[in-house]
């Protein structure tokens, strides 16, 4: 599995206080379950070779949060996937920033059921 375990550990300092929460290696990377569904993810964009994170925002959500800085469509399987995002580091390596993408995809999945 691909991915940096500093950021790992940054996100995983974000979401100590959420119930419950899963950790899960797959797609490549490692991925962090909230209440059972996809929230935040982390892999290594193999194309920079650089720490890439992955956020569910949600479809309603995607229009005006793409392109928001280090931003951009999710199209892990060739085909853009609407309701995520990916970020590149320069858009989440601030801890400020990493608290934004991760307030993001946390306020989706509350609204999950």
């Amino acid at each position: 599995m691909a991915y940096s375990e500093y950021q790992a550990e940054r996100i995983r300092m974000r979401l100590s206080e959420v119930r419950p929460i899963e950790e899960k290696k797959m797609m490549g990377g490692l991925i962090f379950m909230v209440k059972d569904k996809m929230c935040v993810g982390l892999d290594i964009d193999k194309k920079k070779g650089s720490d890439r994170l992955m956020v569910r925002v949600g479809k309603e959500n995607h229009d005006s949060l793409i392109f928001t800085k280090g931003s951009r469509e999710m199209d892990f399987t060739g085909r853009l996937m609407r309701g995520f995002l990916f970020i590149d580091v320069e858009g989440f390596d601030d801890d400020k920033d990493l608290d934004f993408w991760i307030e993001k995809a946390l306020e989706f999945n509350s609204r999950l059921k």
